[in-house]
């Protein structure tokens, strides 16, 4: 790889970042801090914002989500999708990594850490439900966070959508009969309406409003200034949103975290090696087949990712509110964010190693400057 080509690689991966950006690590961290103070010291407060949900799905939660990922949408100019076949290998990888890797290396993590390992530290009759809860967070990959992560990785994102979408059908085919097998269970209750009103909430509607919203800022003359404009005043918010949806979050779950700290711990390690694994897999994998950085970086991040709302409600419905699954479930929620971002800052440095493998195509020619603003025109 040329220098020219490696500088320009770095600098799309994110080099030259604000200071926002540059410190989003410290942002987070001090997030998680105050989140969990204020779910301990106003706990009922907490509780009532979580209360505001339909089918498991949080509200609060919902709107924040939609700040964060409608910037995303707004790049993506949907008649371009079909193109997006022409990064197969790419959609081969991440269907792999999430359906036939996944849920089963989480379930021997889970055995061996959980039901071996660390057995001596946990409440002995729950550890079949922590077993249990970690295999049905890792059954089911992530629909609406990915789209954040994706585009704090500069991915492409006709990508990301497609990818979640099809992510989307196949879970509702999929996801019961492998948390079926892996639990042992000759039937599992899957909540249809909370992977069905998540799907909706969390992809269909921002979807609507940012197609609409794309196609009125691209009306007459000057249409792609003002859309970049949108875009430019818009990312900081997003960055906000995430921000605050950690403080919902971990405010959510701090009586719980400063109750059982310990057991938390040692769910977490499980759930970690997993994240690192899966995606380090599937970006190791794009790379070997020579996918573009541009789709090697959100195929991992979706090939790492969990989808925590419906995790938690299956995990309720099968085993109830205070069982060992429900918290496991809610550990996954509480480190999925710190985590992936960590996944991100790996994705984003390693760029110039990934492309000096021969014949990957640099990051200019999977995704141009102006390709999410032009696409399709």
């Amino acid at each position: 790889m040329s220098a020219q080509c490696e500088t320009t690689a770095k600098k799309a991966a994110g080099a030259e970042m604000g200071f926002f950006e540059r410190y989003l690590t410290v942002w987070v961290f001090l997030c998680i801090v105050v989140g969990i103070a204020l779910g301990h010291f106003f706990n009922a407060a907490f509780q009532a914002i979580g209360a505001l949900e339909i089918a498991q799905v949080n509200l609060p939660v919902a709107v924040l989500v939609w700040l964060m990922i409608i910037p995303m949408l707004l790049k993506i100019d949907l008649r371009a999708l079909k193109g997006v076949t022409q990064h197969w290998r790419g959609v081969g990888v991440t269907l792999f990594v999430n359906w036939a890797v996944k849920p089963f290396s989480m379930a021997l993590l889970a055995w061996l850490f959980i039901g071996w390992l660390f057995r001596d530290w946990l409440p002995a009759e729950q550890i079949d439900s922590y077993i249990a809860g970690l295999i049905i967070l890792a059954a089911a990959p992530c629909t609406a966070m990915v789209f954040v992560w994706s585009n704090l990785s500069k991915g492409e994102p006709h990508f990301t959508l497609s990818q979640v979408a099809l992510n989307d059908v196949i879970m509702v085919f999929a996801f019961a009969p492998i948390v079926a097998l892996l639990l042992g269970l000759s039937a599992i209750t899957v909540p249809w309406d909370t992977l069905l009103l998540s799907v909706l909430v969390y992809i269909v509607v921002p979807l609507i409003i940012a197609n609409l919203w794309r196609h009125w800022l691209l009306r007459g003359e000057h249409g792609y200034l003002r859309l970049q404009r949108v875009l430019n005043r818009m990312q900081p918010l997003s960055l906000l949103a995430l921000l605050a949806t950690l403080v919902l979050l971990f405010g959510f779950q701090g009586e719980q975290i400063i109750r059982q700290p310990l057991i938390i711990a040692l769910l977490a390690v499980p759930i970690l090696i997993q994240v690192f694994f899966n995606s380090g897999l599937a970006y190791l994998l794009n790379r070997a087949v020579k996918s573009p950085h541009c789709i090697a970086g959100p195929s991992a991040l979706i090939g790492a990712s969990n989808f925590f709302e419906l995790a938690v409600a299956t995990a309720i419905a099968l085993f109830g509110f205070q069982s060992g699954a429900a918290l496991a479930t809610v550990v996954g929620v509480l480190i999925e964010v710190p985590v992936m971002l960590l996944v991100v800052r790996w994705v984003n440095r390693s760029v110039g190693w990934y492309q000096s493998k021969p014949g990957i195509p640099s990051y200019e020619e999977c995704c141009p400057a102006d390709v999410h603003l032009h696409s399709g025109h």
